[in-house]
């Protein structure tokens, strides 16, 4: 495995990368609600919002999710909301933590399949 150091300055917890992953998915539609479902579509339980929200916080304080405030619309009874996006460096890191689940994984094929 190769070391480097944004793996090392702020590693991400699983929590975190399925969040990354699902802002990655949804692209130009990932808002928390939408998060949400995604997570609850993949993982097949219930995502608390205040999970997500918390997790999005901490990752734009790492410096790996920044976001903007969309304008508002009827259909929202005029309440506004954020479009979450990943940072150059929020990327990166995705990268490097699926570069250590694949080394990781790497010969557990058989076993990892079955099921």
């Amino acid at each position: 495995m190769v070391y480097n150091d944004s793996m090392s300055a702020k590693p991400l917890g699983e929590f975190e990368r399925m969040v990354m992953l699902a802002v990655l998915r949804l692209a130009e539609q990932a808002h928390g609600v939408r998060i949400c479902r995604q997570l609850e579509r993949a993982t097949r339980r219930s995502v608390s919002r205040g999970a997500v929200y918390k997790t999005l916080d901490r990752l734009e304080k790492k410096g790996y999710v920044t976001w903007q405030v969309e304008e508002s619309t009827p259909e929202r009874r005029r309440l506004p909301r954020r479009r979450f996006a990943l940072t150059a460096e929020g990327l990166d890191a995705v990268r490097a933590s699926q570069r250590v689940f694949d080394e990781l994984s790497q010969g557990l094929e058989d076993v990892l399949e079955r099921g």
